[in-house]
Formats: C-alpha cells, sequence, structure tokens
C-alpha cells in the first residue's frame, strides 16, 4: 500500500509523524510530499523536518491514500488553498481512499467531498462540512473511501482505522499489539 501525506508549515507533530510512524509499522509505504517552498518544514511543535518531495511532482496513481493531517496551517491556508483541495478531489474522482484527521476535513468539506458523508472533525471544523453529518463523539470513521478522525488524541484510532480498512484488521490488530496500545 502507498500513501501519500501532505505536509507543511505548522503540521500537527503527532498527526503528521505519528501518523506515518503507524503506518509504516503496519506495512505502508508512506511518502511525505509538500506544497511550500522548502522541503524543510517546521511542525506546530517546532519540530523541524524535511518532507520526501514536492507534491506537484507525483503522480496520484502511484498511491492508494491520501492523508490529510491537521494543525494551525489549515486555518491558515484553507480558504485560500486550491492544491490539497484540487489533490483530494483527484483522489476522490480516482475511486481512491483518502484520510483527514483533526482540522485536515475542512480541506475535504471545502471541496464538496463530505456531501451525504459521516465524518468527525476537530471542533469548529464543522463549518466547512458542506451537508455532511458531523459526529465529534466519535475518535475516528469511515464512509464509503473517506476516513477522519477528531484531533491528535485520535492518531492511534485514525491508524488502526486506516489499516484495517486497507490492509486487514488482523495487521491493525498486530501492530496495535506491537505498540503495547
Amino acid at each position: 500500500m502507498n500513501a501519500l501525506l501532505i505536509v507543511s508549515n505548522l503540521v500537527e507533530d503527532m498527526e503528521a509523524i505519528g501518523t506515518r510512524d503507524l503506518l509504516m509499522r503496519a506495512g505502508f509505504k508512506v511518502v511525505t510530499a509538500t506544497y511550500e517552498e522548502s522541503l524543510t518544514l517546521k511542525t506546530s511543535h517546532d519540530l523541524t523536518f524535511y518532507a520526501d518531495t514536492y507534491a506537484s511532482k507525483l503522480n496520484v496513481k502511484d498511491f492508494d491514500l491520501l492523508i490529510i493531517p491537521g494543525g494551525p496551517y489549515v486555518a491558515k491556508t484553507v480558504d485560500l488553498d486550491v492544491n490539497i483541495k484540487e489533490l483530494a478531489s483527484e483522489f476522490a474522482r480516482k475511486d481512491k481512499w483518502i484520510a483527514a484527521i483533526c482540522a485536515g476535513p475542512r480541506f475535504l468539506g471545502q471541496a464538496g467531498l463530505l456531501k451525504g458523508k459521516t465524518y468527525t472533525a476537530f471542533r469548529g471544523s464543522e463549518v466547512d462540512g458542506q451537508d455532511g453529518v458531523y459526529h465529534p463523539e466519535v475518535k475516528s470513521m469511515v464512509d464509503g473511501k473517506i476516513i477522519t478522525a477528531r484531533g491528535a488524541g485520535a492518531v492511534y484510532a485514525f491508524a488502526y482505522t486506516i489499516t484495517k480498512e486497507l490492509i486487514s484488521t488482523k495487521k491493525a490488530d498486530e501492530v496495535r499489539e506491537n505498540i503495547m496500545y
């Protein structure tokens, strides 16, 4: 399974790096990509890290899953963004999986991908739900090929749900047991 994880300056540490780690433990190949001008990025808690590549250099056909983490960057970019929303729309058109956590579902909502869907997200993010059904009490959920989670505290549930849906419950349980969750 090939996953594309979109990262930006001010991305939430756990949602990007923790999700990447847990999915790699499950056997996913995770590529981090950015639309920022530099591959050198800083998380919301000031950790410097490097994206693998620029998102504009990639082809959707090479990936099974798109992951959009949250963080303060979302509030600063979502209304003006065209790149992440278009990328998510392209994944949807190609009937591929999309996973978004915390404020990340705002991109999906503004792209019209949550219409008629049940989803969860960080409180306040439902403002962009676009006719979806918001469930703030659920840590992680699936509707069709869209997986959402409500915040950094749900990273383990998010990665578990992704692994369960795209690989198997057995693999998801194995990772959970190996990390002693």
